[in-house]
């Protein structure tokens, strides 16, 4: 075929009834110019419309099976939510709701009521708020309580939380002024002490959740911190990242700050993730004194910061499961669920697509428990697949080691075994 011989784009959008056509048939005809002149056969045109038709109609954020055994995937959405939590969206999601009326007073209500009960229940705060991600949390806190003032952060903590967003960037966006003490590896309580000043507003202490520095290092407790803060007057916020709620439930967590420690040790505010170990949708969630919370509640920037109904109905069911049945959480069910069961699983895939089980190390990811190794199998089969798993629907990503594909079984469930089968055998067809 030659150029000349290309359809016009009317032409070619007039044989399908469709009002995407037009734009469609551009795109076809143009790959078909440049497939022209390549020296290549441009193919069947009509067949190359529906299959841009579809893909345009396709939608562009898919469920996707995850076999890379990092349990919080940033990239793969990070927690999946729970059954329980899923229903509540969906009710949320088809009709009105309740989220700002209040149905016993028949009057305007506050979103913040849906959720507030339950955390304040579950980490014994006095009050709680949520907002949309736990950069905001801290942003909105420094905002509400240390504008235009200093804040004391331990230069061990002045993390990247991701993306090449930074600690020092919250704290200026939020209009306070960071004062940094101590060094890397090493803060004490006395620098802490020396450091405060009458334009002093608050200590932030950021749990060190996505890194650890070992070796010659100090830092102060908490409760010092608490003990130095509340002696001058000030506030003291504990940013703890990750987000966990439940603590003395096995190695995982074993070493993982809950809001509800921080409290007792003396945190006034705590800030964590909805999103990570906690196991529910994407949040920032900030738990502590009630006459705190409220000056963040009435702070202007909380509007622009708010979640919406949809989050709060997927964090609701979430805590909700924590009261009972922690482990239907899926993240927590991953961290702790027997190496054995995972092994299981794995060699149920490798019968089912003739691979080979491989024993693994899977990771919590999210920027959470970063020295947590979790003993993992993984279902290895032909390297090669890799793209065409990734093109099947639904999609599924493995990790390429040693010139093989391992999906890894910590991080699908028994249902998604099944559904990665039968794509592994459609790929090879």
């Amino acid at each position: 075929m030659e150029l000349r011989d290309l359809p016009s784009v009317d032409e070619l959008a007039g044989t399908r009834d469709d009002p995407l056509a037009v734009d469609a048939a551009r795109a076809v005809l143009e790959r078909a110019r440049d497939a022209i002149r390549a020296g290549d056969d441009p193919g069947d045109l009509a067949a190359r419309l529906d299959e841009e038709l579809a893909s345009v109609r396709a939608p562009a954020l898919r469920r996707v099976i995850n076999g890379t055994g990092v349990l919080v995937h940033t990239n793969l959405g990070r927690a999946p939510l729970a059954h329980e939590a899923i229903e509540r969206v969906r009710e949320a999601a088809r009709g009105y709701s309740n989220l700002e009326y209040d149905l016993g007073r028949g009057s305007r209500g506050s979103r913040q009521d849906h959720v507030a009960p339950i955390l304040r229940r579950l980490t014994g705060a006095e009050a709680a708020l949520v907002v949309n991600n736990n950069a905001a949390a801290v942003m909105l806190a420094l905002a509400a309580l240390a504008e235009g003032r200093e804040v004391l952060v331990s230069r061990g903590e002045l993390i990247e939380i991701g993306d090449g967003f930074r600690i020092p960037d919250v704290l200026v966006r939020s209009g306070a002024h960071l004062r940094e003490v101590g060094t890397t590896n090493r803060t004490r309580a006395a620098d802490y002490e020396r450091a405060i000043g009458a334009e002093t507003a608050l200590i932030l202490r950021v749990h060190q959740s996505n890194f650890r520095v070992v070796g010659f290092t100090e830092q102060p407790r908490l409760g010092e911190l608490a003990a130095i803060a509340h002696d001058c007057g000030l506030a003291l916020v504990d940013d703890l990242g990750s987000g966990a709620l439940t603590d003395g439930h096995g190695p995982p967590l074993a070493d993982e700050p809950t809001a509800r420690e921080s409290l007792a040790a003396g945190a006034d505010l705590v800030c964590f993730s909805g999103d990570k170990l906690l196991g529910g949708p994407q949040a920032g969630i900030v738990v502590g004194r009630k006459d705190l919370v409220e000056q963040l509640r009435r702070h202007p920037l909380q509007r622009a910061l708010r979640a919406d109904k949809l989050t709060i109905a997927a964090l609701e069911g979430t805590l909700a499961l924590y009261l009972d049945a922690p482990r239907r959480v899926p993240v927590l069910r991953m961290l702790l669920e027997e190496t054995d069961t995972v092994r299981v699983r794995a060699e149920r895939l490798a019968r089912l697509v003739d691979g080979e089980v491989e024993e693994t190390v899977a990771r919590a990811g999210g920027g959470a428990l970063p020295l947590a190794e979790l003993p993992s199998f993984a279902c290895a089969v032909e390297e090669d697949l890799a793209a065409k798993l990734r093109a099947g629907d639904p999609p599924v990503v493995g990790v390429l080691r040693d010139g093989r594909l391992l999906l890894d079984c910590r991080t699908m469930t028994d249902v998604e075994v099944d559904e990665v089968a039968a794509a592994v055998r459609a790929a090879r067809a």
